[in-house]
C-alpha cells in the first residue's frame, strides 16, 4: 500500500491551512497514494472550524488501518498535542509538536518503502528561538536519516533547480565551493533525475559562482580550481554535464530547451529563476537520502494563517510528485 504521511510544519502558518482545503477539492481522490496527516486531531479539527471548512476528522490509533482517500475526510495520526493552536504568531513552545511529528514522519519512511514524507512549510526562526539548531528540513532530514551528502532541488513544468549549498549566509558559500562537494552534487543529481524521475539520460547545466563565470579567473577562481575539474570529473564517469555557465545567460531560451536541471552554486542564484516562472507550481525534492521528500515551494505566510485566502497549489503538486515517485 503506497501511504504519503504529511508533516505541516509550523502550526501558525499555512501548513495545517493548505491541507484542510485540499481535502475538500476534487483532488483529494484522484491521489492513489493513501495521505495521512501528522498532528494533533484537535488543532486540525478547530482550524478547519475558524476556516468554514466542513472536514471530518479521523485520527488513527495505527497506520495500518488507513483507507483509501474520501473527500472531507482528513485521516491524522498524532505523536504528541499542539501547545499553541493560534495562527499568525509562531510560539517556540510549539517547536518540539513540530520537529517530533516531522522525526516521525522520517523515521517512518526510513522503516517502510512504499511511503513519503511531504512537508509543509516550517518557520525556521521559531525552532530555532526554541533552542534547536535547525537549519532547514533538507538538513534536518540528512542528519536523520544519516545521509552522507543530500541535494535540495525546486522542481516544476518549465525548469528544475538543484543547490550545491543551501541555507548559508552570502560570504559562507565561496569556502563551500570545492571540487569534491560540486562533484558529489553533479553525480547524485544524475542518479537522482534517472531513479525517481525516470530520465534515462539527463543533461545538467552547472552554474558558475563568480559573475560571467569568474571571466577565466579575473573575476574569481573558484571556476578554474574547483567547479571545472568536478565537470571534468563527471564527464569521465559518463555523465551529460555541461558549464560552469554565467548565470545571467545561461537561462536563456536554448539552454533552457536542453537541460534537464541546472545545479546552482548558492540558494538565491538559481531560486529567483524558477519561483519568477513557476512560484505557487513547483515542489522541492530532497534528493541522496533513502526516503522520498517533497515540499512546498513557499514559506509559513504567517499573515494568512486562518484567513481561508492560501492557494493549494503547490501542496497538490507537492503529493502528486510524491505519489509519482512511489
Amino acid at each position: 500500500m503506497k501511504t504519503i504521511l504529511f508533516s505541516p510544519g509550523e502550526p501558525a502558518g499555512i501548513g495545517p491551512d493548505l491541507i484542510i482545503k485540499l481535502v475538500n477539492s476534487r483532488i483529494w481522490e484522484s491521489i492513489d497514494s493513501r495521505i495521512i496527516c501528522l498532528g494533533d486531531s484537535e488543532f486540525f479539527l478547530k482550524r478547519s472550524n475558524l476556516l468554514e471548512q466542513k472536514i471530518k476528522i479521523h485520527e488513527l490509533e495505527s497506520l495500518s488501518k488507513l483507507k483509501k482517500n474520501k473527500k472531507g475526510i482528513l485521516q491524522v495520526f498524532k505523536v504528541k498535542s499542539c501547545e499553541d493552536i493560534s495562527p499568525c504568531k509562531p510560539n517556540p513552545i510549539n517547536a518540539k509538536y513540530i520537529l517530533d511529528h516531522l522525526d516521525f514522519g522520517i523515521k517512518y519512511c526510513k522503516a517502510n518503502e512504499k511511503t513519503a514524507l511531504v512537508t509543509g512549510p516550517i518557520q525556521k526562526s521559531n525552532i530555532i528561538d526554541a533552542g534547536y539548531n535547525f537549519t532547514g528540513h533538507t538538513e534536518w532530514i540528512k542528519k536523520k536519516t544519516g545521509s552522507s551528502d543530500v541535494l535540495m532541488m525546486l522542481a516544476s513544468e518549465k525548469l528544475r533547480v538543484a543547490l550545491t549549498t543551501t541555507h548559508l549566509p552570502l560570504k559562507e558559500v565561496y569556502k563551500e565551493i570545492k571540487k569534491s562537494r560540486v562533484l558529489k552534487k553533479i553525480m547524485i543529481l544524475d542518479s537522482s533525475l534517472k531513479s525517481q524521475l525516470k530520465i534515462k539520460k539527463p543533461y545538467i547545466t552547472v552554474l558558475g559562482l563568480n559573475p560571467h563565470a569568474g571571466e577565466s579567473g579575473h573575476l574569481g577562481t573558484e571556476e578554474i580550481k574547483y567547479i571545472q575539474p568536478a565537470i571534468k570529473e563527471a564527464k569521465i564517469k559518463g555523465i551529460n554535464v555541461n558549464g560552469p555557465l554565467a548565470a545571467d545567460t545561461a537561462f536563456n531560451k536554448e539552454t533552457l530547451k536542453r537541460t534537464d536541471a541546472y545545479l546552482s552554486m548558492y540558494h538565491d542564484q538559481g531560486l529567483p529563476v524558477l519561483k519568477a516562472l513557476s512560484f505557487g507550481d513547483a515542489v522541492n525534492i530532497t534528493l541522496g537520502t533513502p526516503i522520498i521528500r517533497t515540499s512546498v515551494d513557499h514559506g509559513t505566510a504567517l499573515e494568512l494563517a486562518g484567513t481561508n485566502n492560501v492557494s493549494t497549489k503547490s501542496l497538490a503538486v507537492a503529493l502528486k510528485q510524491a505519489d509519482q515517485i512511489l
